[in-house]
């Protein structure tokens, strides 16, 4: 699988956060990339993962996806990009409104024109359960950048260069999990929580990976993937930490939901369902993909259930056995790329 970076120029924006750190670890240790191009804008986090990871192979840009100009410098060459810069805190963003529009909508266009005037062969921009029925300003703009990257193989013109997404939700152990702050409260044994009801779909930084490397041999253009994976019970995560925990309620945040949510009712009409993933298909007489035409190319899909909804509460949990049996595994996972 890894494979398809062989002889590749990568360029990840963003390249610093979690999943730029695992997966230069992973391409670098089942592939032989050409090139790998860390673009982020910043230089400190850069320094640092300089430290932690040395190859002639990684090539460093200090740049700000809202710097179309450094981008369509950055992208020369490339053969593949694999899109994860972004604002992404909730509360932050409903107070940053302008600035959030400016990166994670305005940025993804910038890339977007800049990956069509260079040729890119593959853009596959990295999203996040939020952009399904969106609750709050920071979903909101990554449903619009999901739709900026499916409606870029409607305008492209001759171009060869294809755009898809990858959609998928909690990430253990990476930067912004609850999962290290869990096992800091452990010390105390006093667990910080929203509400006891609290859901979430659960996927390793690894499996992260490797489901988005799958989706850059599979994709053909306009394609919402979404994997298939479990849920976990908040309360069972705090018990996989600690058998007897005391919980301390601080109470659901602004914006935040109570159950994930990665594919909506509406979404589902024009959704087929694999074994490893759902894959979303555009409805646009612009584009030649369709739900139709997929299903009737590739037989190990099937369509799937009207007014389905793919949600972390009505999907196959977790025990509190298999959460202590993960954590153990990641735990390496957590310290080198939570921080």
């Amino acid at each position: 699988m890894f494979n398809e970076l062989n002889n590749k120029t990568i360029l990840i924006t963003g390249g610093t956060g979690s999943f730029g750190k695992k997966f230069i670890e992973l391409a670098l240790k089942k592939s032989k990339p050409k090139k790998i191009i860390i673009y982020s804008r910043d230089e400190q986090k850069q320094f640092q993962l300089r430290q932690k990871i040395s190859s002639d192979k990684i090539r460093y840009f200090i740049g700000d996806i809202r710097d179309k100009q450094r981008l369509e410098f950055a992208t020369r060459s490339v053969d593949y990009i694999l899109h994860a810069a972004a604002l992404k805190h909730v509360e932050i963003a409903e107070y940053n409104p302008f600035e959030v529009v400016k990166t994670n909508i305005l940025g993804s266009q910038n890339l977007i024109e800049s990956a069509l005037k260079n040729n890119v062969k593959k853009v596959i921009a990295l999203s996040t359960d939020k952009a399904s029925s969106p609750l709050n300003l920071y979903g909101s703009t990554k449903l619009t950048s999901d739709k900026l990257f499916v409606s870029a193989n409607n305008f492209k013109g001759n171009s060869k260069t294809i755009f898809s997404v990858v959609r998928y939700g909690n990430v253990m152990g990476s930067r912004g999990s609850v999962i290290p702050l869990f096992l800091k409260q452990k010390q105390k044994n006093i667990f910080s929580v929203t509400n006891k009801d609290m859901t979430r779909f659960n996927i390793s930084l690894y499996e992260g990976v490797e489901f988005v490397v799958k989706c850059l041999r599979r994709m053909i253009g306009g394609e919402i993937f979404v994997p298939r994976i479990m849920s976990y019970k908040i309360l069972d995560l705090v018990k996989s930490i600690s058998p007897r925990p005391k919980i301390k309620l601080i109470g659901t945040r602004s914006g935040e939901k109570i159950d994930e949510e990665m594919i909506s009712t509406s979404e589902a009409v024009n959704t087929v369902e694999g074994q490893d993933c759902y894959i979303i298909l555009p409805n646009s007489k612009f584009n030649k993909l369709n739900k139709s035409s997929f299903l009737k190319k590739n037989k190990n899909f099937k369509s799937i259930k009207k007014n389905f909804s793919y949600n972390s509460r009505d999907n196959k949990f977790l025990s509190i056995q298999q959460l202590k049996v993960l954590i153990e595994r990641n735990n390496k996972d957590f310290e080198k790329y939570s921080d």
